[in-house]
């Protein structure tokens, strides 16, 4: 799927665990736009493509459910991990680095899609919970 543009309602119509695999897939994304930035010596397009696989990174840790037991205890750990190395694979602009954060996120995006095929969906009152959820922390102001 790609994520060049993506509507609110379609967002809203994701249960959380498909926004998960959605963010995953953003970031491999980002590293590969990241990679042919550097190679091409744009440095700002690889310093932004960079930070938003970092602000990925933080978003889903922000989502994790420590109630789900030592996996999220684990994930944390790995999103901290890649985060790091993302730092310094900005600050060397180090390709070796990139591809190494890139593997890794590849193999938790592929293992998180095969649990979602034997997953099932969630219910439609539980996306109007989770979308009235949204609204409490959503101020929108018009001019």
């Amino acid at each position: 799927m790609k994520l060049n543009f993506i509507t609110e309602e379609l967002i809203y119509h994701k249960s959380p665990q498909e926004l998960t695999a959605m963010m995953y897939e953003k970031f491999i994304q980002n590293i590969d736009e990241a990679l042919i930035a550097i190679q091409h010596s744009d440095y700002f397009t690889a310093n932004e493509k960079i930070k938003q696989c970092n602000d990925i990174l933080y978003r889903l840790g922000i989502g994790l459910t420590y109630q789900a037991g030592i996996i999220a205890e684990q994930l944390d750990t790995l999103y901290n991990y890649m985060s790091e190395r993302l730092i310094m694979a900005n600050f060397k602009k180090d390709t070796f680095i990139l591809c190494e954060v890139q593997q890794m996120m590849k193999k938790l995006s592929n293992a998180w899609n095969e649990v979602l095929k034997a997953t099932p969906k969630v219910t439609s009152s539980l996306r109007k919970n989770k979308l009235s959820s949204y609204e409490q922390h959503i101020s929108i102001t018009v001019s």
